[in-house]
């Protein structure tokens, strides 16, 4: 706003620089005019008495001519110094106030807008220094310089932005001075003329100009009173604390609000120029309803650059830079990467579009439906003090390398002492597929079990050609967590509710996408690029499976495993899926059948006869993979976790 309320102010001070110009060049010709009128008349009445000097040939009678002549030169010549004198007042009056407010107030302008524009220059030369300063290898000292250097030109852009702003506020009212004022001299200067010569105007024309000289002196003490408040202003402002223009001042704990709705600063954004290559470009970027606009330096307005419905934002390493993240549109297509200056704001821009995304600015209340998702979380889940140190605790050897793959533990509340025998309190969370919840209980109680990722792709292989089942789902993991009962879907539930919350707690936005093979044997994870099986569940050991009741499209599945030790452990596994869960739900349900029908040939061909079967003999369900894949493309299908 202030950027498209300097341009206004700009234009118009462009507009009244030309015509400032213009009516200089016309009140000096009229100036010029007047002097030539002086220099005319004195010229005539010297032309006049020069008659008296001729030597005409037939001189007889010039003596009345001579005489008559004399007297019009005493007449002009009174007219001259009439004359003289009215030029003299216009040139004191009419020119060269003009002059002194193009020459004063109009350069002082100019002037202080290239002082601004050298201070912003600089600014952004200070910042685009600060914005490279690695993240890996960070000096405390060279960081300390840059941001004093920043701080230093930031306080040079303040001061320069407050003189340049104050005086274009006072070029309005100069501006009304400057154009009243030499008329003002111009026309007291002609009835001081006509009052001597002729007494041509009356007394209405004293008025008038009286009361003109009155609104002038009115405004000049409107403007006097406005320059002390702009001053005085001017002073608070100066008079900050340095740690206003430090960037990322407070970076242990600023205050940071989760439930914004809408948000608007300045970020960086990574342009691709070439096949490796990459520059970052500031620029101001807003949130509109649903949108991420941009509004470049100069332009009216701002344009779209993201639509914000249903995506998905996390936050990303980029060439060594500190607080990136990265926009996913709903169709998993890589988006846009940004930069904010400070923890703060990177903290925030994520909240905000995570918010924005799941539609909150629709309510009737979205400030207070923000907040109040925000508190259902921590009603579920409290995060722990360090990631790292849990994870320190628990695997003493490895290093910690992605916050995502880390254990967050919820603690006690409310909606866990209706259940506690489902899910017990403290069951950390596993919100990457990499390792099974089950595998981390395992190295917590010293126990081994075989390892999931061992099958190579000829057993797959074999497995899909004996199946009589196979079906591929297209899901994201959003987490797993070790239960105590599966006696009932309820167990699920709860476990959707505490992975969701927990999930929104710690800004955790990422999700890895497989395919989801639902066969007559096992469930398997695939990657959808490698095809190579992540995780495999022996269908007999799914003992629970449900969707959400609300959300169709979340589905989760509990999975019951004896251990080497005779111990058992079962573990809910939440997802979610481009379809609707009850589909796979039908799948897994479909599988088991045919497990218990193969036991009894007569049952089995009694299935077979009431399922449709493919060409290759294999049962067939109705949501088939095109329905899958075309699914995926559909508006609205987007990820609601």
């Amino acid at each position: 706003k202030t950027r498209s309320l300097l341009s206004v102010f700009e234009e118009d001070a462009g507009t009244l620089t030309e015509y400032t110009n213009q009516l200089l060049q016309a009140m000096q010709r009229v100036y010029g005019a007047q002097n030539e009128m002086c220099l005319a008349t004195q010229q005539l009445s010297k032309q006049l008495l020069a008659y008296e000097k001729q030597h005409f040939a037939l001189g007889k009678g010039d003596e009345e001519v001579i005489s008559t002549l004399h007297y019009f030169s005493k007449v002009v010549d009174e007219l001259n110094i009439l004359h003289s004198e009215l030029a003299k007042q216009l040139a004191d009056t009419m020119v060269l106030p003009i002059i002194q407010f193009r020459e004063k107030d109009l350069t002082e302008v100019s002037t202080l807008k290239d002082l601004f524009g050298l201070a912003s220059n600089e600014h952004d030369v200070s910042m685009a220094k600060y914005s490279r300063l690695p993240k890996r290898k960070e000096n405390e000292k060279i960081k300390a310089e840059v941001a004093k250097e920043v701080a230093n030109a930031r306080r040079k852009q303040h001061l320069s932005s407050l003189q340049y702003y104050c005086a274009l506020n006072a070029l309005q009212y100069r501006k009304r001075v400057a154009m009243m004022e030499p008329m003002l001299g111009y026309t007291r200067g002609q009835i001081n003329f006509f009052k001597k010569g002729a007494e041509m105007f009356s007394k209405r024309m004293d008025s008038f100009l009286s009361s003109v000289s009155d609104m002038v002196q009115s405004i000049q003490g409107e403007l006097d009173a406005e320059a002390e408040k702009m001053r005085i202003s001017q002073q608070d402002l100066i008079a900050v604390n340095e740690s206003v223009y430090t960037p990322d001042a407070d970076v242990t704990s600023p205050a940071i609000n989760r439930n914004l709705i809408q948000k608007a600063g300045y970020l960086n954004l990574r342009n691709k120029t070439g096949l490796v290559t990459t520059t970052w470009e500031r620029l101001y970027f807003f949130t509109q309803g649903g949108n991420l606009m941009c509004q470049p330096r100069g332009a009216v307005a701002g344009g779209l650059i993201q639509d914000l419905d249903n995506c998905s934002v996390m936050a990303v390493d980029c060439e060594d830079r500190r607080y990136c993240f990265q926009i996913t549109t709903p169709t998993g297509k890589v988006g846009i990467t940004l930069q904010a200056e400070s923890k703060k704001e990177y903290e925030e821009w994520i909240c905000a579009i995570n918010n924005i995304s799941r539609q909150i600015y629709l309510t009737d209340n979205p400030e207070a439906a923000a907040i109040r998702l925000n508190q259902t979380a921590l009603q579920a889940v409290t995060p722990i003090t360090s990631f790292a140190k849990k994870h320190d605790v628990l695997h003493p050897s490895q290093n910690v390398k992605n916050m995502e793959n880390d254990k967050i533990t919820p603690s006690e509340s409310a909606g866990m002492q209706d259940s506690p025998q489902l899910i017990a309190p403290g069951t950390p969370i596993q919100f990457d597929i990499v390792l099974p919840a089950t595998e981390f209980l395992d190295q917590n109680r010293g126990g081994r079990r075989a390892n999931p990722f061992g099958e190579s792709e000829d057993s797959s292989k074999d497995e899909e050609e004996d199946s009589l089942l196979q079906q591929m789902f297209v899901v994201r993991f959003l987490g797993s967590m070790a239960v105590q009962s599966d006696a009932t879907s309820e167990v699920i539930y709860e476990a959707m509710r505490q992975v969701l919350a927990a999930r929104a707690i710690h800004n955790i936005f990422r999700m890895t996408e497989s395919h989801l093979m639902v066969t007559s044997r096992n469930l398997r994870l695939i990657d959808p690029q490698t095809q190579v099986t992540r995780t495999s569940f022996e269908l007999a050991t799914v003992t629970q499976f449900a969707a959400h009741q609300d959300n169709r499209r979340l589905i989760g599945f509990v999975v019951h495993l004896s251990e080497t030790l005779g111990e058992e452990s079962m573990s809910a596994y939440i997802f979610e899926s481009n379809t609707e869960g009850e589909k796979i739900c039908y799948a897994i349900s479909l599988g088991k059948e045919i497990i218990e029908a193969q036991k009894d040939p007569e049952a089995l061909a009694q299935l077979m006869k009431s399922v449709l079967l493919t060409n290759d003999g294999k049962f067939m369900l109705l949501n088939d993979q095109s329905e899958e894949d075309g699914t995926m493309h559909e508006k609205g299908e987007e990820s609601e976790a």
